[in-house]
């Protein structure tokens, strides 16, 4: 199945989502490559984002999971698919 490399930006205004979130986060540990966090205290937010390759379906599904938790906010970012525009290269034409 084709997977799709995308950036999951995740902003969380509630603590008392983090466990929850982190449970969600477990269950799709197959397809993530990396996870960054950092805590701003100066709004009292945490700001997390993951690096995932999955299918996109789930990468929806997960999206939409982390979204639907009470204070925290979720968004995606794709990367270009090679091949799409340009045939799989990444070299601009001069």
């Amino acid at each position: 199945m084709e997977t799709r490399v995308a950036i999951i930006a995740i902003i969380v205004e509630d603590a008392s989502a983090v466990e929850k979130l982190n449970r969600i986060l477990h269950q799709f540990g197959q397809y993530i490559i990396g996870r960054m966090g950092l805590p701003y205290y100066r709004k009292n937010i945490n700001i997390i984002s993951i690096a995932i390759d999955a299918p996109q379906d789930i990468i929806s599904t997960l999206s939409g999971k982390l979204g639907m938790l009470p204070g925290v906010s979720s968004k995606v970012v794709y990367a270009k698919q090679p091949g799409k525009n340009d045939g799989g290269k990444n070299e601009s034409a001069d």
